[in-house]
């Protein structure tokens, strides 16, 4: 995936030490195809190789639940809307090749599926596809399952860690 512009700006004064920086995820719910079911939306990440859900970075001036939803179309071109903030919660730092170091402030969406047929969208994946809520891919990391987990809870409030 790309560095924002304005992060890079940030790397060449500050260099490669953690930032902490605003992101987005989406958990997006379809019940339409097949019936009782629940499915769920997962990209192929580029990078590592395994099945994650959409995400990205909250651009400077932009609402973190738009930045979800752009994350989504971009990466999947998939359309839905946001119900819920799901969890909200630091991640643990994310080193890159290169050496620099981000932690996240993350924020995950639960989203219902508008429109679209799901397909890659961009460069940061090899494959998207749906899943069933209840059969997901192995190697589905679990910061990953705790996001689902957290979205797919009947609840209004969000999830925050003390």
């Amino acid at each position: 995936m790309p560095t924002p512009d304005y992060i890079a700006r940030i790397r060449r004064v500050y260099g490669q030490g953690r930032l902490l920086l605003p992101g987005v995820s989406a958990v997006v719910l379809r019940r339409d195809l097949e019936a009782g079911q629940v499915h769920l939306l997962l990209t192929r990440r580029s990078d590592t190789g395994r099945w994650s859900l959409p995400a990205g970075i909250v651009e400077p001036f932009e609402q973190p639940a738009a930045a979800a939803l752009r994350e989504l179309l971009e990466e999947t071109r998939i359309t839905a809307e946001a119900e819920r903030l799901a969890l909200l919660t630091t991640d643990p730092d994310v080193v890159y090749p290169n050496g620099d170091c981000c932690q996240f402030v993350s924020m995950c969406f639960r989203c219902r599926y508008v429109s679209g047929e799901a397909q890659v969208g961009d460069e940061e994946s090899t494959e998207v596809a749906w899943f069933r809520a209840d059969d997901l891919p192995d190697d589905v990391s679990d910061i990953q399952r705790r996001r689902i987990h957290c979205a797919l809870q009947d609840r209004e409030d969000c999830v925050f860690d003390v």
